[in-house]
């Protein structure tokens, strides 16, 4: 599995945030979804990358920056033919190893709270992350749960 920056605009990955923002809008009501669309995954500040295996696309993931020594994950998604292969982890695995040689002293992430999102949970219960405020210009949110790691 090749992991590497990469362009969100390219078909199949549009194709794969198209799903996931169509995921979570069915899943959580409007004003607590705060999924990047593609458009917003090419700002300055994110770093996108994909996970491909002989060039065929298996998930993705993207750093924002909010501020030099706090990024957060946004954008994991996992395809659904690619699920269970720990695809996530090793995203995850290279967003955390790119913040902290960027100098971040902290990664943090919103997800949700319904039964939908409980994988994504324990997957970064386990790497470590544990229960935060809000952070950035998030608010609190009874459909949102923050999480945070130290680095």
């Amino acid at each position: 599995m090749e992991i590497e920056i990469d362009d969100p605009t390219r078909p199949d990955v549009t194709a794969l945030l198209t799903e996931h923002l169509a995921d979570m809008y069915a899943t959580s009501p409007a004003e607590s979804v705060h999924a990047l669309d593609v458009a917003a995954l090419t700002a300055p500040g994110i770093t996108f990358w994909t996970a491909r295996e002989d060039g065929i696309l298996l998930g993705c993931g993207a750093l924002r920056e909010v501020d030099p020594t706090h990024a957060e994950i946004k954008s994991m998604r996992t395809t659904a033919a690619a699920r269970g292969r720990g695809v996530a982890a090793a995203v995850l695995a290279r967003m955390t190893e790119v913040a902290r040689e960027r100098g971040c002293a902290r990664l943090s992430l919103e997800t949700g709270v319904e039964e939908y999102f409980e994988s994504a949970r324990r997957l970064y219960l386990r790497h470590g992350f544990t229960a935060s405020e809000p952070f950035g210009d998030y608010r609190p949110d009874r459909h949102s749960v923050f999480l945070t790691k130290e680095l």
